[in-house]
């Protein structure tokens, strides 16, 4: 799908707000709330928007330490990738998922209330893996997200 700036400037708008109602995108980005909305209907239905979330505080769910896991895998044998994608999406801790090259082949966000949680998740869910050669565990301090999207973004002309 081809987009235009106004698509960009929607796709803007509604990372850092997604709640944000028509009527108010419509005026940010300079359209009618019909046109507006059927442009937003067109992102979504093209794949282009694929979701909304909501921010939560971590520490009002019991999350007192994130961390991010490397994880370097034994073999690279797709069905050992694939079974240990398919074992990581099972994990409740983890946040978010990266298939990597380099050195390592995972880095994996993941979410626990405490040290002693971490802990047992990395042998559990980690060590424990047949797939898993190696991990490395580094403590998030601080996690922030930029909402615009990168200034390379390719559109139509007008």
């Amino acid at each position: 799908m081809a987009l235009d700036p106004t698509d960009i400037q929607i796709i803007r708008w509604l990372r850092k707000n997604a709640r944000m109602s028509n009527k108010e995108l419509a005026a940010k980005v300079g359209l009618a709330p019909s046109s507006c909305l059927e442009r937003v209907r067109r992102l979504r239905l093209s794949r282009v928007l694929t979701g909304y979330h909501a921010d939560v505080d971590p520490n009002a769910i019991g999350i007192g330490l994130q961390a991010m896991v490397a994880v370097r895998l034994t073999r690279h044998a797709r069905s050992e990738v694939e079974s240990f994608q398919r074992h990581l999406e099972t994990l409740p801790e983890v946040v978010t998922i990266f298939h990597v090259a380099g050195a390592n082949d995972y880095l994996v966000h993941v979410a626990v209330s405490d040290s002693a949680h971490l802990r047992e998740l990395a042998l559990s869910a980690f060590t424990e893996r047949p797939e898993v050669d190696h991990i490395e565990t580094q403590l998030i301090f601080q996690h922030s997200r930029n909402h615009d999207l990168p200034v390379y973004l390719k559109f139509e002309e007008s």
